[in-house]
């Protein structure tokens, strides 16, 4: 007789109990960007609402960035860095194929022998490893979990691409999540149905190792009016979706943590939810770019320090991007 298993369990739900942030050591304005693109000030304003994006230095790169939101994180949980033990981190800048980012920071932050992985999906990535910290912790795999979010976009970026290379930011955002009572945290995540490569990376590394045709380094592209309606009525319904699973209204939003893909978007967003005045809903793109992987933890971080008055309410958060994938929840502020 084959023996029966022991299953392991852990608590009903999770929480987030802290954020730590780093943003690129520059604030770059539009001016420095026009010349390359052709274009103005006033038209980037328009279009997307941001003013400056933070880069970073040209020594730092995604693993830095990731370990200083970790060690803050830590720091403002009040929890022991030994007692985290699991990682991950949602990237898709890691400077080098192995090993994973979540491994090198576990260790520069003293989270070892935490389990560590990371997780690309792109503008979605955080949401995504967030929801899989959740999963874990609630088997009982896992009791206190570091998710960071963290991108150094300008390495990947064409200056003379007019479709995206205004937009990018470079910066690392991280919650540490843990068990809680009640509930904090209900996931909602999916795939949609446009073409894949409407953001995305125009050629691969290997092409670019071989030569073939003289291709360049890698850059990131997007279709942006495809990507732009795509965001705004479809991700709209993935947003409501993700209220109705919690069970609330959009009424009982203390805050609306979007990707920071574009203010358009987010004004659009915050008009179809019918959001009330009294839902503060996060601008962070204004003035560190869209970060990717990094975007709503950052905003959420800026959100907490601008309005402390938010904690412990509810807040929407939803992620979206290349491979046109996707992720909400509905999250209690810590």
């Amino acid at each position: 007789m084959t023996p029966t298993l022991k299953q392991a369990t852990g608590p009903a739900f999770t929480r987030i109990y802290a954020y730590g942030a780093a943003r690129g050591e520059n604030a770059v304005p539009n001016e420095d960007l026009i010349g390359p693109i052709d274009s103005s000030d006033e038209w980037i304003r328009q279009r997307t609402g941001i003013i400056t994006r933070a880069r970073a230095l040209k020594e730092t790169d995604a693993i830095d960035l990731a370990s200083i939101a970790a060690a803050e994180a830590i720091e403002s949980s009040g929890v022991a860095a030994s007692d985290v033990d699991l990682v991950i981190v949602a990237t898709i800048s890691n400077p080098k194929q192995s090993p994973s980012v979540s491994a090198i920071v576990a260790d520069r932050v003293g989270a070892n022998p935490a389990a560590a992985y990371d997780v690309n999906a792109a503008c979605a990535g955080y949401a995504y490893a967030i929801a899989q910290a959740d999963a874990l912790i609630r088997t009982g795999a896992a009791h206190y979990a570091l998710v960071i979010g963290t991108e150094k976009l300008s390495d990947v970026v064409d200056p003379a691409d007019r479709s995206i290379s205004f937009l990018l930011g470079d910066g690392a955002g991280a919650p540490l999540s843990a068990r809680a009572t009640p509930p904090a945290l209900l996931p909602r995540l999916g795939l949609g149905r446009l073409p894949r490569d409407a953001v995305g990376m125009n050629y691969t590394l290997t092409e670019f190792r071989d030569g073939e045709g003289n291709v360049p380094w890698p850059t990131l592209r997007q279709e942006g009016p495809t990507v732009f309606r795509w965001a705004v009525w479809e991700m709209a319904k993935v947003a409501r979706q993700a209220l109705e699973v919690a069970g609330i209204e959009a009424s009982d939003l203390a805050a609306f943590i979007p990707h920071q893909a574009n203010m358009r978007i987010i004004d659009e967003f915050a008009k179809q939810l019918k959001l009330p005045e009294s839902t503060v809903i996060a601008r962070d793109i204004e003035t560190t770019g869209n970060t990717s992987a990094a975007s709503i933890p950052l905003a959420s971080h800026r959100l907490m320090a601008e309005h402390p008055e938010l904690s412990g309410g509810l807040a929407l958060q939803i992620g979206f991007g290349a491979g046109l994938v996707f992720a909400a929840q509905v999250v209690v502020l810590p």
